[in-house]
Parts: structure tokens; C-alpha cells; sequence
């Protein structure tokens, strides 16, 4: 990117690409930033843990895809404000957690840095993918105006899973779960394109792998062999989700998502489903679980009919 007009200053801020001693600060403006959109619209704060518990979204960013966090800095005061990581895959950019700091609200920073994006993805030739708050019309209209088009619904759904796990009947037989190995990945890589029409092996590679100790990736595999699901899950104070996942059943993504529940028995998880699956909605109900938020998946350019069910998440975004 270096050397693009998009690294020129543009009005009071100039547009950089994080550096390794710029990790702090960014975790910083995530974690504060964040929380303080949700406190200001009367809901709780989102990150709990310690302030650089948000740190998480920097290392596992640039272990995926080193040097696609673009900041933006006030070109008087050097101050950061604002982030945007993305995700450049074979068949798609997928557009990660972006952050203004309170400072700098309402004066086209978020603007700034998704045209950075899109410029970079034009370059490409590739379509955008993301999943952003339907709670945050703000971020629905900064989407919405650059041309981005919802494509799904999902319930952000949330439940305190008890320390000796689920005890509730399970609609379906999650025998055929199990634990995910790298020699997986070609099907896994196969089931997806079939699901949802994207490519991201370096993505699974890096779950299963495991190297942080922080993932949980499952396999349901069917009668005949084939590997007919796939869900992750992370565990950390950053962040403790439930995705990303696809399958091509309704019973296939309850079953993965029961056997990831009661891997993170007394955790509190936050997971998302698509709203039209209804049959996994309201097993999820039953289960206990509570909508705490909605969000739309969006596109901007080409994108394939999903063909199953999709889970995404949002470390990392995965679109």
C-alpha cells in the first residue's frame, strides 16, 4: 500500500499502516471506543476484562495477515483516530473491527478508512464482505452509502453456560462431533466454498493449529465420511465467542454448537445465528439462550447464495 494516494494526508488526518509498537495503542482505542458507543446507547459495556485484553485483536490480525491494520492520525497532534483491520482472501477482503475514538466522532474518520478498504479491494477486483450492528445506524448508513447491500439477518444470542455444561435435550445426535485436525482442512476448505461461496484456508489453518491455546475448532462428520459442519470457538478475556462455523443442516450446526457450549462450561459465550433457520433459532431458545444484539451481513460487489447455514463471528471478522 505503500506509496498509494490513500497515504497522503486526507483533510486533518493522515492514514498509516499499523506498526508493532502501535499494538497498545490501538487495543486501547478498541476497548475504549467500543464500550463507549454501547454505554452512550443504554446497553453494558461489551469488553469486561482487563483494558489490554483487546490487544487479542492485534495479534491475531497480524498473525493472519500482517500489515492490514490501516490508522488514521491527527496530522497536528499525532494522536490516534482511528482503526480498521481487513482480511485480503482469495475470494473476497473481509472488513474487520473498525474504531473512532471518541474525539474525532462525527468528523468522517470511519469514512476515511473504509474508502481505504474499498480502494484496496478495487485494486483486487474483489467484492467486500463484513457483519456490522443493526443497533448502530450510524454504521449501518457509513456501509449502506458506500453501496453495501444486506445479504443476512443474524441474532446475536447469549447464555451462561453452567460449570458442569448443558443440561437440556438435544433435539439432535452430536455423536458424529468431534475435535477438528489439520488434515481436515482440504474438506473443511471444500465444505465452505459449498455453503457460503468463500475461501479463507489460512484462517481455519490458523484455528485448528492452535498455536495461541485460545481455539476450539469441531467437525461433524456424516455417515458416509464427509465432513458436513465446522465450528470454532476462542476462549480469551478479549474475547469469548462461538464461530466462526458452516454447515449444511440446521441439526448439523445444533449439534456443533451444543458440543461448543459445554466446551465453555462457565463461560458466558455470545454466538450468531442466521434468523431465517428457524428450527435453530428456537432450539436456542430452549437451551436458554437471549438475543442481545442483531447484525447484518453485508456486501459490497458479488456474493454467492448461501447454501446452508453460516455462523459468523467477530474475532476475526470472518464476512
Amino acid at each position: 500500500m505503500a506509496g498509494s494516494a490513500w497515504d497522503n494526508r486526507m483533510s486533518e488526518f493522515e492514514l498509516k499502516i499499523m506498526q508493532p509498537d502501535q499494538w497498545d495503542d490501538v487495543a486501547a482505542l478498541i476497548y475504549d471506543s467500543t464500550n463507549a458507543w454501547y454505554v452512550a446507547n443504554g446497553k453494558p459495556a461489551i469488553f469486561t476484562g482487563p483494558r489490554d485484553s483487546t490487544r487479542l485483536f492485534c495479534e491475531v490480525y497480524e498473525a493472519l495477515d500482517p500489515g492490514c491494520c490501516v490508522i488514521a492520525e491527527d496530522v497536528e497532534t499525532g494522536s490516534l483516530a482511528g482503526s480498521c483491520f481487513f482480511h485480503p482472501r482469495i475470494t473476497h477482503v473481509s472488513l474487520g473491527i473498525m474504531n473512532v475514538s471518541e474525539d474525532y466522532f462525527g468528523q468522517g474518520v470511519a469514512r476515511k478508512l473504509l474508502r481505504y478498504i474499498t480502494q484496496f479491494s478495487k485494486q483486487r477486483g474483489l467484492p467486500i464482505r463484513l457483519v456490522s450492528s443493526a443497533m448502530n445506524l450510524d454504521s449501518f448508513s457509513l456501509y449502506n452509502r458506500e453501496g453495501f447491500v444486506p445479504t443476512q439477518v443474524f441474532q446475536d444470542m447469549i447464555l451462561t453456560v453452567p460449570e458442569d455444561g448443558l443440561q437440556v435435550e438435544v433435539p439432535v445426535d452430536a455423536s458424529n462431533v468431534r475435535s477438528a485436525v489439520i488434515e481436515d482442512l482440504p474438506a473443511i476448505i471444500r465444505l465452505e466454498r459449498e455453503v457460503s461461496g468463500i475461501e479463507r484456508d489460512r484462517d481455519w489453518e490458523y484455528f485448528i493449529s492452535n498455536e495461541a491455546g485460545i481455539w476450539h475448532v469441531l467437525v461433524y462428520v456424516g455417515g458416509d465420511g464427509r465432513i458436513k459442519g465446522v465450528l470454532a470457538s476462542v476462549n480469551h478475556p478479549g474475547s469469548t465467542m462461538i464461530g466462526p462455523g458452516v454447515m449444511l443442516s440446521d441439526e448439523q450446526a445444533i449439534a456443533l454448537v451444543y458440543e461448543q457450549l459445554n466446551h465453555l462450561a462457565g463461560a458466558t459465550p455470545v454466538w450468531l445465528i442466521p434468523s431465517l433457520r428457524k428450527n435453530l433459532v428456537s432450539t436456542m431458545y430452549k437451551w436458554g439462550a437471549k438475543n442481545c444484539e442483531l447484525h447484518f451481513a453485508q456486501v459490497l460487489g458479488a456474493a454467492s447464495p448461501v447454501e446452508g447455514v453460516v455462523m459468523p463471528t467477530f474475532m476475526p471478522e470472518t464476512g
